[in-house]
């Protein structure tokens, strides 16, 4: 278990270069993001994903969900992207809005039973970013057990995954709010869950033309 302290700029950078490493061998890393700290892994590593949802305690029923570094990279990642999920992204990404999506059908990965769909997120906090910017999407999750509480400091996500985790970089205290969830794959939008982003926020962009 490797744990870098990313509250500085170079500290950050060091941080970063060694998650990424990590994540390009295989391994699971935890990182802050703007709503709680997230586990991660390779997206088109299907034995890496498969380890991250053994560390999360939970089945291919429950996927993982992707973290992109900008729009460009998530329209990479989905068959389309209707008007309705660029107005959305446009308006509250980098944040903790979460946007279910039709998957391309080229891609090689498999983040568990998604049926055809990708749950895509850009968070806003510079460690994430900057981790995706150099290791590209990752499969993630909130970084505690299914079940128990999602962690909001470093110290909460060592406890409860352990030796399970590579590498941790800290930064400090995060939210405790999820992000919301906007289902785009059928003909009308529907908030499947409301977090950070309220729902009458999402409402106004949607019916904003």
């Amino acid at each position: 278990m490797h744990v870098y302290d990313c509250r500085t700029e170079v500290a950050m950078r060091t941080g970063v270069s060694h998650a990424t490493d990590a994540l390009r061998a295989g391994h699971l890393v935890v990182f802050p993001t703007d709503t709680v700290y997230g586990i991660g892994a390779n997206a088109f590593g299907p034995q890496a994903v498969g380890t991250l949802l053994a560390a999360k305690q939970r089945g291919a029923d429950k996927p993982a969900s992707v973290l992109v570094a900008d729009l460009a990279t998530a329209e990479a990642l989905v068959r389309s992207l209707r008007p309705e999920a660029r107005r959305l992204a446009e308006e509250f990404w980098p944040g903790a809005l979460s946007l279910v999506l039709p998957a391309a059908p080229s891609l090689a990965w498999n983040l568990g039973n998604t049926c055809g769909t990708v749950m895509v997120r850009m968070p806003n906090n510079p460690i994430a970013l900057a981790l995706l910017r150099s290791a590209g999407p990752l499969a993630q999750s909130s970084a505690n057990p299914t079940g128990r509480p999602p962690a909001t400091t470093l110290e909460q996500a060592t406890i409860q995954l352990g030796e399970s985790v590579h590498t941790y970089l800290d930064g400090g205290s995060t939210g405790n709010t999820p992000s919301t969830i906007v289902d785009l794959t059928a003909a009308a939008p529907a908030v499947l869950r409301e977090g950070a982003v309220p729902h009458a926020a999402v409402n106004e962009v949607l019916h904003s033309d």
